[in-house]
């Protein structure tokens, strides 16, 4: 019987060849400029048996960094980069959407100096440290609360990034609504106490998140367009279960808008005391009505279920993809997964990058 996981798709506007999609990984290695580089070129190539890559997340705009060294996608040179990847990923018969990212208050004022300090919804310091442009380790600064007038400009900074996007060859866009960073920030009440139109009501806080989904319809139209949530995130202090309400009304407005996929990051087990919210988990999933791929965690074995159950109909995996270059064909085979290297993730060279063997050696 044959794996159901290397089976075609259609995603929205496209047909996948397979189920297996590369999950969006930031690696920190572009150039001073944020720029992506040959280096990363090589590593999306060789991953190009995925069905889809989604890309690692990149800024929109300066303002929208929260790394050292992750690509952006709002400069020209930045463009020209990403262009050389999505050519050899296409060389490769494989489709490639860019996840369209502003970490908001996951950030720290080194990577802005002319922008000063992070932006948020509301000015509340996150728990916990993070990293400076030269790489220090410091605790997070209390970021500005945005205006009214900036989220407007925040918003066609996001349409002006899908613009480039096209321009870059993609196949389409994934928005970045999960983990911690902007527009999940506006989602939960914990890190969302504006008074404005951007605030307080559940359609409110899910109004930045279509208005921003509606903008990159416009540009890519909605086969082409994906998003990524994370309802029970702990991930950058937003964690508030009384935010599922905006969660299921969200959900609700992107029913009616046929959009290619909605992204679902699981709960883990390893943050989650109380059983019931997996329950509740899969009751939001199911009112979404249309394609859904589900990330964390998986193995092969553990995607393979979840895909015969229909609680997903693709898979993100990230870990394994970044040691196992030639995912589907292990898959396939039932081959041993290289171990990843934790210490080789972020920043660096080749190594842990585009050094993980293949089982056979690809043909040059």
């Amino acid at each position: 019987m044959e794996n159901k996981l290397l089976t075609p798709l259609r995603l929205g506007d496209y047909a996948l060849k397979n189920r297996v999609v590369m999950a969006p990984l930031t690696r920190m290695r572009a150039d001073v400029e944020l720029v992506p580089i040959d280096l990363n070129v090589e590593y999306y190539r060789q991953r190009s048996s995925a069905g889809l890559i989604i890309t690692e997340a990149s800024q929109i705009s300066r303002l929208g960094q929260g790394y050292p060294m992750t690509p952006g996608i709002y400069s020209d040179k930045q463009v020209a980069g990403w262009q050389k990847i999505t050519d050899a990923v296409h060389k490769e018969g494989s489709r490639i959407f860019l996840q369209l990212w502003h970490v908001g208050r996951i950030s720290h004022s080194s990577f802005h100096t002319d922008e000063g300090l992070p932006v948020a919804p509301s000015a509340i310091q996150p728990k916990g440290n993070t990293l400076t442009s030269d790489w220090k380790q410091v605790p997070f600064e209390t970021p500005r609360a945005l205006e009214t007038s900036e989220i407007k400009s925040t918003i066609q900074d996001y349409r002006h990034a899908a613009n480039n996007a096209k321009i870059a060859g993609f196949d389409g866009v994934e928005l970045h609504s999960a983990n911690g960073y902007l527009l999940n920030q506006f989602l939960h009440g914990k890190t969302n106490h504006r008074k404005d139109e951007y605030g307080g009501s559940v359609e409110n806080r899910a109004r930045l998140t279509l208005e921003v989904i509606d903008q990159l319809v416009e540009v890519w139209g909605a086969g082409k367009v994906g998003i990524r949530l994370s309802p029970f995130t702990f991930s950058g202090d937003v964690h508030d279960l009384e935010a599922l309400p905006v969660y299921g009304y969200l959900l609700k407005e992107l029913n009616s808008r046929p959009l290619a996929y909605v992204h679902f990051v699981r709960a883990r087990a390893t943050e989650i005391e109380d059983q019931k919210i997996f329950e509740k988990e899969k009751e939001l999933w199911n009112r979404y009505s249309g394609t859904i791929i589900a990330a964390d965690g998986f193995t092969p074995e553990t995607a393979l279920e979840y895909l015969d159950n229909e609680w997903a109909e693709a898979i993100a995996f990230g870990r394994n993809f970044i040691s196992n270059p030639d995912l589907p064909r292990r898959i396939e085979i039932g081959a041993e997964l290289n171990p990843y290297d934790r210490t080789t993730f972020y920043g660096g060279g080749e190594k842990g990058y585009t050094d993980y063997p293949f089982l056979q050696k690809q043909n040059a």
